[in-house]
């Protein structure tokens, strides 16, 4: 598809800057092959949203808050950088390169896979089915850079034994059991994730060198980007959500990311800092990212 329309394939080395990728969506709408050049996954909801879009934001140079310091969204999500994201982000609907907030989520499932959408930005538990309909026709493409490096999500939910609990010997036990490479791999054979190891990853069906699969250990490794930790993320996640739906649906966009970040601050302030005091702790948005989902 790509060939056949003169775009070029990116790689991590020389991803897609803005200007190249918005060409290959309005080239890729223009031949009326799809309904959509792109899908992005409106359908879903949630956690989706900071997920898969802050990084579009990140990469423009925006985020959901300040990494400083975590005290406070001012500048961050409203910033120059977000407010360019945002511009942008409302012209890929206003331009109609890809479905809104009423997608159904039939074909936000199986859209790409059916031809209704020439590409799509999902996350790697995708990849098998998508594996099965194309072969080797299918590319896993890094992220396009907007100015401030490609960004994919990274890192999954995780757990922990309380220092309280009764029962940190079974807990401790049973995640000594879970982490061995036969069973991580086992994992990863049933539900297409990376493997947490690479050790594990040499003993799967797809990510082991050479594999199908493998791509997504340096796509993780040089593009992953990390959500906010912090508390105050539960809440300012759902903020991102709105205003990124809003903007979507035509919404102005500084002033919805203003009422972002008028919305994240009132929160941080209210649960006292959630423990941070203001004093800088880092940089902003360059964590190292582990090659997980």
């Amino acid at each position: 598809m790509l060939e056949a329309n003169g775009i070029r394939i990116p790689t991590l080395d020389q991803p897609w800057d803005l200007a190249e990728f918005d060409a290959a969506l309005e080239t890729l709408q223009a031949t009326g092959d799809y309904e959509f050049a792109l899908d992005v996954g409106m359908a879903w909801t949630g956690e989706w949203y900071p997920y898969a879009f802050s990084p579009l934001m990140q990469s423009f140079g925006g985020d959901i808050i300040d990494r400083s310091t975590y005290t406070t969204a001012e500048g961050a999500i409203n910033g120059d950088e977000a407010i360019a994201f945002g511009e942008w982000w409302q012209s890929l609907f206003d331009r109609g390169l890809v479905p809104g907030t009423s997608q159904d989520g039939a074909d936000r499932d199986t859209g790409f896979i059916d031809g209704k959408y020439a590409l799509q930005w999902n996350g790697n538990w995708a990849a098998l089915a998508a594996l099965d309909a194309f072969g080797d026709d299918m590319l896993f493409l890094p992220a396009p850079d907007f100015g401030n490096g490609g960004r994919i999500g990274a890192a999954s939910w995780q757990f922990g034994v309380s220092s309280n609990s009764d029962n940190k010997a079974c807990g401790f036990a049973f995640i000594e059991h879970a982490i061995q490479d036969e069973y991580l791999a086992a994992f990863s054979n049933g539900i297409g994730l990376v493997p947490a190891t690479t050790s594990a990853a040499a003993l799967t069906e797809n990510y082991a060198p050479g594999g199908p699969l493998e791509v997504f250990f340096e796509l993780s490794n040089q593009q992953g980007t990390l959500r906010p930790p912090t508390p105050a993320y539960l809440s300012a996640a759902l903020t991102f959500e709105k205003a990124l739906a809003d903007i979507a649906n035509g919404a102005d966009v500084i002033d919805a990311l203003d009422a972002a970040a008028d919305e994240i601050n009132a929160d941080i302030e209210s649960n006292g800092g959630y423990g941070f005091d203001g004093s800088v702790v880092g940089p902003s948005i360059q964590e190292d990212a582990i090659a997980n989902d």
